[in-house]
């Protein structure tokens, strides 16, 4: 799904320091900074509650973001260094990198696996060692996530990062050797499923030997 761009609007933060970052708190917005592109860092203050609902929508982190500073020139930017309060969570201070919509950039986005794979199904574990991966596309073409199918995987088997469904215009960056998952055989399966091949081998082995002595004694 498109990254499309969402409208932030900001105005220049004069005051620095603790003390002007608090009243600009109290006055319902986040204290920031844009950098990036080759342009002065400029700080600005947007408002918290509007950049809270940018962050918790499908795009999260990686939402695109058209900043407008005191009503100049747009600025594509995304939303980096976030910081929040320990315990109250809100937004205490937003780092913006500005970004061209031509030029692909690097995000980390989240993996979702779907579906129930054989393997579980059978009484395996899935096992998930990467709940998200390193990629790179251009701003609107960052992927809200990457979704891959595990129906197929059966017992014993791994999903490693060169088999994730990765969407076009987009790049991963992690290494293609890279476990990703994998469905692990409980202790004690494989020694159940032995156990009763070794049962159905003992059986057959049991009727041959009553049919060779019924034979003998019909002789």
């Amino acid at each position: 799904m498109a990254n499309a761009p969402t409208i932030l609007n900001a105005t220049t933060r004069e005051g620095r320091g603790k003390g002007p970052a608090r009243t600009t708190r109290r006055a319902g917005q986040v204290p920031a900074v844009v950098y990036g592109l080759d342009t002065d860092n400029q700080a600005i203050a947007v408002d918290a509650h509007d950049l809270d609902l940018i962050l918790h929508s499908a795009s999260g982190v990686n939402s695109v973001i058209t900043l407008k500073v005191d009503g100049g020139p747009e600025q594509i930017a995304l939303c980096r260094q976030i910081q929040r309060h320990p315990v109250k969570q809100s937004l205490v201070h937003v780092d913006f990198v500005r970004v061209r919509s031509d030029v692909a950039v690097q995000a980390d986005v989240s993996l979702e696996l779907t579906g129930e794979s054989e393997g579980v199904r059978n009484g395996g574990l899935l096992e998930q060692l990467h709940f998200t991966v390193s990629i790179s596309a251009r701003p609107g073409n960052i992927p809200q996530s990457i979704q891959h199918d595990i129906s197929e995987l059966g017992l014993g088997d791994q999903l490693h990062a060169r088999d994730l469904a990765i969407p076009a215009g987009v790049e991963l960056l992690i290494d293609g050797d890279e476990l990703v998952a994998q469905v692990s055989v409980p202790r004690g399966l494989g020694a159940e499923e032995g156990e009763a091949a070794e049962g159905g081998e003992a059986g057959e082995a049991a009727e041959g030997g009553a049919g060779g002595e019924s034979a003998s004694e019909s002789e």
